[in-house]
């Protein structure tokens, strides 16, 4: 027994003995409890605050690690060049020279080249989310593609023509619901309406400037907790993907093979990221739109972070689930509180670009200027405060509590504050001791450092979520 706990557990044992000697003495009453023998106790399950630490944290330098190549994969029209580097895949998507609809094609056939495994790895996976947001389907999937193919409709053309291509070239002409090993063309569409049809994004972000920073210039943090499968899959799909378009470029950090946003950083310096904003409310997508889509026009269309987000706030009511999203720029960080139309109806939510002077929920509190923080509920006073539970208060609290710990932060020392906590913590055995910020579900912690213009991720390995983090330099914005 781990000494901390065998201490802890003695001094229940001792704390109880004494009220029950105590309570049997009393009222004038004289037996003695010589014999007296202490009871059998359980080891204690709570965790010594020093035990949630790793022994040794790693001292980080600044500069990220750089990646090696494996192996490089171009379409015979060069609308796509993969490049399978040590621990993601580089992707460049050409709409400069090409149409949609040829770059959707050449992505699914460079897809299958570079990852020959792609079918039987995705599709176990699409299934995963599928029997989470369906519980009591059977073998039954109409309401899974009505809910896929309204919302797929819902979109700009340009990206419906291009998601369109890349299912049918993937899927070589294969339909329907299958668990079979080969990904159909409904299969394709779905996995790349998960955010919005099915829901896997959890997440934290953080940002620091001014006196927070070493240089005074900004620093933004984004923690891309989601669902790694099974089989750790999405550990195995980590990408970075440059779609090239002139003023409309940007370059997207999430998994291979898709053409939604969940995170990404425009040519103009502006980085957005969605997290979940979990209401309790019910699920509707009629009349809804695709925030993941919506959050990708915004950064091909606007040069600010103001700009992207209140667009976002804009579209908000219609949006299928109530979400937070980050947005930064060298200029300011925000997060747009999106609260959809049921939200506001029921509980008084509403949407609003939150920034650093926004007043907090009630008994919420931020310590330290110069910083903004974000997890999974909003924080704006009076803007539906039950979606503060534990789990978000103690994330939002160790964050607050170690930005707190120094006047300001070099991008290495950030990297050590983050990467401080053990990742699993009993979790692993389905007991969540300790609220974690970086946790056995993160996928991917991103740091774009706005004095130099580049950009770190610690991509979660294969093998799940390590107490090892390595941050590799994945270039310039």
């Amino acid at each position: 027994m781990n000494i901390k706990n065998y201490i802890k557990t003695k001094a229940v044992a001792v704390a109880a003995s004494v009220m029950l000697v105590s309570t049997l003495t009393a009222c004038g009453q004289s037996e003695t409890y010589d014999g007296f023998v202490f009871p059998d106790q359980p080891e204690s399950v709570l965790a010594a605050v020093s035990d949630t630490y790793v022994e040794n944290p790693i001292k980080y330098d600044d500069d990220g690690i750089p990646d090696k190549c494996l192996a490089e994969f171009e379409s015979a029209d060069g609308a796509c060049h993969i490049k399978k580097m040590e621990h993601y895949y580089d992707v460049t998507l050409d709409y400069e020279n090409h149409a949609g609809t040829e770059v959707g094609k050449a992505y699914a056939s460079t897809v299958l080249e570079a990852f020959p495994d792609f079918h039987e790895t995705i599709e176990p996976y699409v299934y995963e989310n599928i029997y989470f947001a369906f519980p009591a389907l059977t073998d039954d999937f109409d309401p899974v593609w009505e809910r896929v193919s309204y919302l797929s409709a819902t979109l700009q053309e340009e990206y419906w023509q291009e998601i369109d291509a890349y299912a049918t070239e993937l899927s070589g002409g294969v339909h329907g619901f299958n668990e079979d090993g080969h990904i159909s063309y409904e299969e394709a569409v779905t996995f790349n309406f998960i955010p919005e049809a099915l829901r896997s994004t959890a997440c934290s972000a953080l940002s620091l400037w001014g006196s927070k920073t070493a240089t005074g210039d900004r620093v933004m943090v984004r923690l891309l907790d989601w669902d790694l499968g099974g089989d750790n899959q999405m550990c195995k799909m980590h990408a970075v993907i440059h779609a090239k378009e002139g003023d409309r470029s940007f370059t997207g950090i999430s998994f291979i093979g898709w053409e939604n946003l969940v995170s990404a950083i425009n040519d103009d310096g502006v980085f957005a990221a969605l997290l979940d904003a979990g209401s309790g409310e019910p699920y509707s997508y009629e009349g809804r739109r695709c925030y993941s889509y919506d959050l990708r026009y915004a950064m091909e269309e606007f040069t600010t972070a103001e700009e992207v987000g209140n667009f976002m706030v804009e579209n908000s009511p219609n949006y299928t689930w109530s979400n937070n999203i980050v947005i930064s720029d060298e200029n300011g960080t925000y997060c747009a509180e999106n609260a959809v139309k049921q939200h506001q109806e029921n509980k008084g939510a509403f949407s609003i670009l939150r920034d650093a002077d926004t007043p907090l929920v009630d008994n919420l509190n931020w310590d330290n200027p110069d910083s903004f923080c974000v997890v999974n509920s909003f924080a704006t006073k009076g803007n539906d405060e039950s979606m503060y539970q534990v789990g978000n208060a103690v994330r939002f609290n160790k964050y607050n509590d170690w930005i707190s710990s120094k006047d300001k932060f070099t991008v290495g020392e950030l990297k050590t504050v983050l990467t401080q906590e053990k990742v699993n913590q009993g979790q692993e055995n389905g007991e969540a001791k300790v609220e974690n910020v970086r946790n056995p579900g993160t996928a991917q912690m991103i740091i774009v450092d706005y004095h130099t213009g580049r950009i770190q991720v610690a991509f979660t390995p294969e093998t799940g979520p390590t107490d090892d983090v390595v941050f590799t330099d994945i270039g310039e914005y």
